[in-house]
């Protein structure tokens, strides 16, 4: 009986880690979404490179700009000051955000 007991709270046990890797890999921290952004043009000299908000994020419409000194800030891409500072800025790659 006390076999019996340990293997099934065993199983549970490897159940609940396996669940919970699953989870953790479909986790998307929330610097990958964007909930706020600035209205108002962001000096360029102040901006780094860009990358788009995670796939899936809400609001995917929006970009994520890596500024000076370690900072982040989102904007929405239609606007014109951010479709003006796109073709002046190179993306972000993988390993500067």
């Amino acid at each position: 009986m006390k076999l019996t007991t340990t293997a099934l709270v065993c199983l549970l046990l490897v159940g609940t880690w396996l669940q919970d890797g699953n989870s953790w890999s479909l986790h998307v921290p929330s610097s990958n979404c964007c909930f706020t952004f600035v209205r108002k043009a962001i000096s360029l000299k102040s901006i780094q490179c860009y990358r788009n908000s995670s796939s899936s994020c809400s609001h995917q419409d929006r970009l994520i700009f890596k500024l000076k000194g370690g900072k982040k800030s989102c904007a929405l891409k239609t606007d014109k000051w951010v479709t003006a500072i796109l073709r002046k800025i190179k993306p972000c790659l993988p390993t500067e955000m």
